[in-house]
């Protein structure tokens, strides 16, 4: 189940029920018991105050994940997704492609992360890049992951 709070300060729109849709399907090709996904869509501003809060990092980020279980997971609650649609919209302008295929690529990301991945070493991001591949996959997308995009 897939739980989507779009914040009030957003100005970029999507398709909310389509996003919800392609989140449950990401969700199923994990094969996880009942799992729960919280997806916050928020601003620059919101987005920095986290990233400096829960990483001491100044200005936006594309996403965060704060995982709520152990790696490796199973199902249940799985933790909280934030992307901010300002730094989303940006990245999709620069790479010529949609801010719904944008946030696509970054939610694959955060979950991947949720799901215990890291890309700290090149076997971590191997691994990863899988992940995220087989994510995209299952909502029909060929592009490419954010591990793939970073590491060209």
């Amino acid at each position: 189940m897939v739980e989507l709070d779009v914040e009030a300060s957003v100005t970029e729109r999507l398709d909310d029920a389509r996003l919800v849709q392609d989140l449950e399907r990401m969700l199923a090709s994990l094969d996880l018991d009942q799992p729960l996904l919280s997806v916050v869509l928020c601003d620059d501003a919101r987005i920095s105050e986290l990233n400096a809060s829960w990483r001491q990092k100044d200005g936006p980020t594309d996403v965060l994940s704060f995982p709520q279980q152990e790696h490796p997971v199973t199902g249940g609650i799985l933790g909280d997704l934030v992307v901010s649609l300002d730094t989303a919209a940006r990245q999709a302008e620069e790479l010529g492609h949609d801010l719904e295929v944008e946030v696509r690529v970054l939610c694959a990301h955060g979950l991947s992360h949720l799901m215990g991945h890291t890309h700290n070493g090149d076997e971590d991001r191997e691994v990863m890049q899988a992940a995220e591949v087989q994510l995209l996959s299952a909502i029909g997308s060929s592009g490419v992951g954010l591990i793939e995009r970073v590491s060209r």
